[in-house]
């Protein structure tokens, strides 16, 4: 997706008060949309990718998630299957889970982040364009490697709130 893609700029109850082009939303700290899709292959292993150097945001840092903006006017459920079949280069995913919604805020960044669940079992291919490096590791190895690697803050934060929500 490029900078000129335009996207809802919405408040803190999450509605929409506006749009804007990608570059301008991130450039001015516009509050807008975006998805999260923990993605898990058939052994329960979960979908880990290092981004390109070229990405807008946290460029050359881990994810544990697959997912992006929501454009102006598009639901929720309808980016984060877009999005997940577009970054794991698939198609034909079953629709990922919706599980719960928080607001990501720091200083430059602030939006509105739904967290989804997805089953891939499909082989994947990644777009080269996003990401660099990717495998599906277990989740012990991953947590091990939380403390390694540089993660987004915003998948971390998310699954920070995953691991949370999974354990109520």
């Amino acid at each position: 997706m490029s900078a000129d893609e335009i996207l809802d700029i919405v408040d803190e109850q999450d509605r929409v008060v506006g749009t804007a082009p990608r570059g301008e939303a991130y450039a001015k700290g516009l509050r807008h949309r975006c998805v999260f899709i923990l993605a898990r292959d058939a052994k329960d292993r979960v979908f880990v990718h290092r981004r390109t150097p070229t990405k807008l945001v946290f460029p050359s840092m881990y994810d544990m998630f697959v997912g992006g903006v929501v454009g102006a006017g598009e639901a929720y459920d309808t980016a984060a299957l877009r999005e997940a079949e577009e970054e794991l280069g698939v198609s034909g995913l079953p629709q990922p889970l919706p599980l719960f919604k928080f607001l990501y805020e720091r200083d430059e960044h602030t939006w509105w982040s739904y967290v989804y669940e997805v089953r891939c079992e499909l082989p994947v291919s990644p777009q080269v364009e996003e990401v660099e490096w990717h495998a599906f590791l277990p989740e012990d190895d991953l947590q091990r490697r939380l403390g390694e690697w540089e993660w987004v803050p915003d998948g971390l934060a998310a699954y920070e709130r995953l691991r949370a929500w999974r354990a109520r």
